[in-house]
């Protein structure tokens, strides 16, 4: 007897080849019905006998594209129809949209295999995709994933394109974004003032060339250009330095292979997965001896971020150029990845000698995602590209649509819908009026394409944050939306709860940069209001889901100069010799931190310090680096965010296993005696070695106060990879159980999904 069965699957089961998939399996078990992408992710009908419907219902789940994900499936009898044979069929889009958007994915081998082959009418054609690969949230304009809602609408297949688009044995049967010579977007070489010199293959030829003669180009890639030059050419290299103004943060290099990429860097098993994985992320690896010619791109670091190419222009430029190249985000510093080629010849054309641009418009701006791997374990840097928008399923479902907003530095936004959480790809710094517009921009595209409407926002405690006073304007336009305001480093800890859907108190460390904090002992989210706070950045918080106890921080120490002190560690480092020295004895020291300033601007500072003169007080672990690298004579004047941490990272002897001596007063750490040690201390790996392992250490001690609570980690301190591989080996002999996160990023970029998951647990 034939049975018919209504099929709901929710999860990344549009633009990887679902539909296409089905329609195949279907005919395997001679079953009639039909297959539909639908606004939660894809609907079908399967009608036949009841051996082969099950034989077709688990064949579903167990032989996915590559590419899928289900996250839920709800089987249903329906009645019995007459069907013809099984078809896929026009999508409904009539109703909220809760399907998942999936992410932009690298060139896969079968389409690099038809571009390399002569004979092939795809050879050497540079947007080359079937459904196994190719952009997606890139292109999309709006829910569901079909060819008119993404920026491939404005070309029109040809014959060839749409027999194989028609076609169920096909490879591209239903690549949406299909093209070819004869149908698809064109590639054209201007020069740095925009005029078209080459167009199609003469213009990938040209730009090899050119790189190879050691000029810089940009390159338009799947969410945003590239600025590329020659990476083993150190005068190519120092040129785009000087033209981009980036004297010393470290560029990515983007290798033709993976042998090539091999022989400049030691990966382990789990790094060369990464570098060879679908996603194709930048993953940052150990420096091989045979590193000379990177110096110049990494300055001063012994790590290096390496990828390989991702899509099809950037398969066919690198075999060109047989080497390895600069491939770095063509951006303004502040401002988000370029997508077009009129806004990077303006904003770039002093830096670029050339770009190689087509006409396959970039809906959505999507940077490259930034890993490393941390005893084994991933660990997200930048969460964009290949991994983005994420999709996380929750416990329950929400009765109210949530907006989080994140908070201020490597901003991502959040939405909840149902019992579904979606993370944005990173969206960044949000200090300068084109990067607000870009966090905005995310924003209406969320809300586009999930017909989105929240009932609740979300945001950081800090006033002067862009968000949070983006989500104020919002109440007051919308005065029926509910506004919550959430502490920073109790957001970063809820990430960690909602990536491991952990439930229950905890023991949190909340290590950071800065933060906005609330200076009360028992503490909760509170809604709509702002108390007055300090800042906030080396926290131990006993927390649940309902709120947080701040259990410990650093002793306080001043920011000489407020958001100088970001970029001049030798500020931080001073305010805390002015903690337990007097200015004579600072004067009078023999230390390099000494040297790093004048006799004036000494007692110019020690009055600021002593009049607060802004000079905020701050528990941050950042700043705490920043003072140790600069008392250390490592790092006194920053040049980017996270310099002192890498370049510590890479004074540390790890056979050292002595530690400063420290105090735990009052819910105070006092590191007076370290400070003190320091200043008599001249070796830098020793000093280093001996932080690294005091941090260690406070948090052991800490942790062994409260046995029964698990214990978490979060915040931007916690990418330093010899810091968190110091903490899982002593937590491991511990014998604790301990959480990072693994698949959100650990920096800000994880907040909003830790808001998230506080509204949804307290609404």
């Amino acid at each position: 007897m034939d049975v018919n069965k209504k099929i709901e699957i929710s999860g990344i089961v549009q633009g990887v080849g679902f539909r296409p998939f089905v329609y195949k399996l279907a005919h395997r078990y001679a079953l009639s019905g039909s297959v539909r992408n639908s606004n939660d992710g894809v609907e079908l009908q399967v009608q036949g006998k009841m051996p082969q419907v099950q034989a077709f219902i688990d064949s579903l789940q167990q032989e996915l594209p590559s590419l899928a994900h289900i996250d839920s499936l709800d089987i249903e009898d329906d009645r019995l129809m007459e069907y013809k044979g099984f078809r896929i069929v026009e999508s409904d889009d009539t109703q909220q949209k809760r399907a998942s958007m999936s992410p932009d994915i690298s060139v896969c081998e079968s389409c690099l295999e038809e571009m390399r082959e002569p004979s092939n009418r795809r050879f050497g054609y540079p947007f080359i995709n079937c459904t196994d690969c190719g952009p997606r949230y890139s292109i999309m304009q709006r829910l569901p994933y079909d060819r008119p809602n993404i920026s491939m609408k404005l070309f029109q297949m040809c014959k060839e394109c749409e027999a194989e688009y028609n076609n169920p044995e096909a490879r591209r049967f239903h690549a949406q974004p299909i093209s070819c010579f004869n149908c698809g977007p064109t590639l054209s070489l201007l020069d740095s003032k925009g005029r078209a010199l080459y167009a199609g293959k003469e213009a990938i030829q040209k730009a090899i060339e050119a790189v190879r003669e050691g000029k810089i180009i940009a390159l338009k890639g799947l969410g945003g250009f590239h600025l590329i030059c020659d990476a083993t050419n150190r005068t190519s290299v120092s040129l785009l330095r000087e033209r981009k103004k980036r004297p010393s943060k470290p560029f990515a290099v983007m290798f033709p292979d993976i042998d090539m990429l091999k022989a400049s860097v030691i990966m382990s098993s789990k790094e060369e997965a990464l570098v060879l994985s679908k996603e194709k992320p930048i993953v940052i690896a150990s420096r091989s001896d045979n590193h000379g010619v990177f110096e110049a791109v990494a300055p001063g670091i012994d790590r290096l971020g390496v990828f390989l190419p991702y899509t099809p222009l950037h398969h066919l430029l690198l075999e060109g150029v047989g080497r390895s190249v600069v491939a770095t985000s063509a951006n303004v510093s502040d401002e988000p990845i370029i997508t077009g080629s009129h806004d990077l010849i303006d904003k770039l054309g002093r830096v670029v000698d050339l770009v190689l641009d087509h006409d396959r418009e970039i809906v959505n701006a999507n940077d490259d995602t930034v890993m490393q791997v941390v005893a084994g374990e991933n660990c997200f840097l930048r969460m964009a590209r290949g991994f983005a928008p994420r999709n996380i399923p929750l416990p329950f479902k929400s009765e109210k649509k949530i907006l989080a907003l994140g908070a201020h530095q490597k901003d991502t936004i959040s939405l909840v819908i149902d019992d579904k959480l979606i993370m944005s790809p990173h969206i960044g710094d949000l200090n300068s009026v084109q990067a607000f517009e870009y966090f905005e921009r995310t924003v209406e595209t969320f809300e586009r394409m999930y017909d989105f409407h929240p009932d609740v926002i979300v945001c950081d405690e800090h006033p002067e944050y862009m968000t949070s006073r983006w989500a104020k304007e919002r109440q007051v336009q919308e005065p029926s939306t509910r506004l919550i305001k959430i502490q920073h480093h109790y957001a970063h800890l809820l990430a960690v709860k909602a990536e491991h859907n952990l439930m229950g108190k905890a023991l949190g460390f909340a290590f950071d940069g800065t933060g906005f904090g609330n200076d009360k002992v028992n503490s909760k989210a509170r809604e709509g209001s702002l108390g007055c706070g300090s800042i906030w950045g080396a926290e131990v918080m006993i927390l649940d889901e309902k709120g947080y106890q701040r259990h410990l921080s650093l002793h306080p120490f001043r920011l000489l100069g407020g958001e100088k002190a970001v970029k001049e560690p030798r500020r931080s480092a001073l305010s805390l010799l002015f903690e337990y020295f007097s200015l004579e004895e600072v004067l009078n020291l023999e230390s390099p931190i000494r040297n790093a300033f004048t006799a004036e601007e000494l007692k110019l500072l020690h009055r600021a310090w002593e009049k607060g003169v802004n000079s905020p007080y701050a528990t941050s672990m950042g700043r705490l680096f920043d003072a140790v690298a600069s008392l250390a004579d490592i790092v006194h004047f920053s040049s980017y965010e996270g310099e002192s941490g890498l370049k510590m990272e890479a004074c540390v002897d790890r056979s050292n296993t002595r530690h400063f001596p420290f105090s735990i007063t009052e819910g105070r750490i006092d590191l007076e005696a370290m400070v003190r040690a320091i200043i008599s201390m001249k070796q830098k790996r020793e000093i280093v070695s001996m932080f690294f392992n005091t941090l260690v250490e406070i948090i052991v001690q800490v942790s062994r106060q409260h046995p029964d609570l698990p214990l978490i980690f979060s915040g931007g301190v916690f990418q330093n990879k010899v810091l968190a591989e110091k903490i899982v080996q002593r937590m491991q002999e511990e014998e604790r159980s301990f959480y990072f996160q693994n698949t959100t990023p650990l920096n800000d970029g994880g907040i909003s999904l830790g808001q998230a998951w506080y509204a949804v647990h307290n609404l």
